[in-house]
């Protein structure tokens, strides 16, 4: 049976995306995706709608967002590259358009290097973090500011931090945390499944959960 709201997805073609997008369209949600390069949507669905565009143009997500009930994404650096800062710019192009079109729920994945004030991050995950500050600067930089502009918001948001993502249909059990992340990866389809799950669930609202696979 078809659901009876829509869902606007970002990064619907990447590593994550993808199983994201085939998991909603399973539970037969219809959804707007936006596309960079068109040509990398392969699926064909009559409940899939395309706009065509990038996340640094306003217009184009405002024209993304207009008529869906929650946003959802899984946004990358891609191929070829975005600007380091795209996560920042992403979020607030999303926000506006939210407010705009009075859509209230927006889902959002990030890497565990996300600082928050409630964690308790063990050595490892803390190693981990240092080592991603050390390497990708300016992007760690970014994906922090991110999660100010959410906390600073007033929408329903929830925030996924995430380990290394395994590209597989494979189901496991999901292990979920507010303070440390519990586990070295992820299932794609035990995301997209989590991802989905979000859009009725409140207990993770205006939160930054860590999940894993085990």
């Amino acid at each position: 049976m078809e659901q009876n709201i829509k869902i606007a997805v970002i990064g619907g073609t990447g590593k994550s995306g993808k199983y994201l997008v085939k998991y909603l369209l399973n539970q037969h949600f219809s959804i707007k995706v936006l596309l960079r390069n068109p040509h990398n949507l392969t699926l064909k669905n009559p409940l899939i709608e395309s706009v065509n565009g990038n996340v640094a143009d306003y217009d184009a997500v405002f024209n993304l967002v207009n008529g869906c009930q929650a946003v959802i994404s899984t946004l990358g650096l891609g191929n070829p590259a975005s600007e380091p800062t795209i996560f920042s710019l992403s979020t607030s192009n999303i926000l506006r358009a939210m407010t705009e079109c009075g859509v209230r729920r927006y889902i959002v994945t990030t890497g565990l290097n996300v600082d928050t004030p409630f964690d308790r991050k063990s050595p490892k995950v803390l190693a981990a973090t240092d080592w991603m500050k050390n390497t990708y600067p300016l992007s760690t930089i970014n994906k922090q500011l991110e999660y100010e502009l959410l906390s600073k918001s007033n929408i329903d948001w929830t925030l996924v931090r995430l380990p290394m993502i395994e590209q597989t249909d494979k189901r496991m059990q999901i292990r979920v945390s507010l303070t440390d992340c519990p586990g070295e990866k992820v299932s794609a389809t035990d995301l997209a499944c989590f991802l989905n799950e979000q859009l009725t669930d409140n207990q993770y609202v205006r939160k930054s959960p860590f999940i894993a696979s085990v």
